[in-house]
């Protein structure tokens, strides 16, 4: 006899109750994805690097003008997930979001740094981003050297996206005046 298999999903209530009592701890390397707890791959020196580089570039430029985030969750309610994005940029708040997590619409920047999640990205975390209507996405691709810039949110997907070229600058949606090239990004 064969017996369906059947997948349990969370709320993000659930989720988050499951830190207060001890089954998930402030250390494990995991998301909420669509109702799944997903275990997130460990962080290679590359990518904390990236990811520090980019921190840097927009501390240095943003200043007082956004709340820069690292590796702390967005509640993205509609789809029941709290994705942990590389890097945010987020509308400023005096509470530094202490009394609530940020949500879509205090997103200006969303960043992925990827290496070995590549294709999870892009497959399952930009159509989740597009589906909330995160309205300025950038994906580092570490191995290949090139960010996409993923724009213009509908229907579950970015109808907007490209790469800039090498020595392009570029800029956050937010911040027309913050000139980026890869460079800045990548090293």
């Amino acid at each position: 006899m064969v017996v369906p298999l059947r997948r349990r999903r969370f709320t993000i209530d659930e989720y988050h109750r499951m830190g207060e009592v001890g089954i998930l701890h402030e250390d494990d390397r995991v998301e909420l994805i669509e109702g799944e707890i997903v275990e997130m791959a460990p962080i290679g020196s590359r990518h904390a690097a990236i990811a520090a580089r980019i921190r840097k570039f927009f501390t240095l430029r943003l200043d007082d003008r956004a709340v820069l985030w690292s590796q702390e969750p967005v509640l993205l309610k509609a789809p029941g997930s709290e994705p942990q994005p590389d890097v945010l940029i987020l509308a400023p708040r005096a509470d530094f979001y202490a009394s609530a997590l940020p949500e879509p619409q205090d997103v200006l920047l969303l960043i992925e740094v990827a290496d070995s999640s590549l294709t999870y990205d892009r497959r399952t975390k930009l159509p989740l981003y597009a589906r909330a209507g995160i309205a300025d996405v950038w994906l580092v691709d570490a191995d290949s050297g090139r960010v996409e810039v993923h724009r213009s949110p509908a229907g579950g997907r970015y109808r907007d996206a490209r790469s800039p070229a090498r020595g392009e600058s570029f800029a956050p949606l937010a911040f027309p005046d913050v000139a980026v090239t890869l460079a800045d990004l990548l090293g």
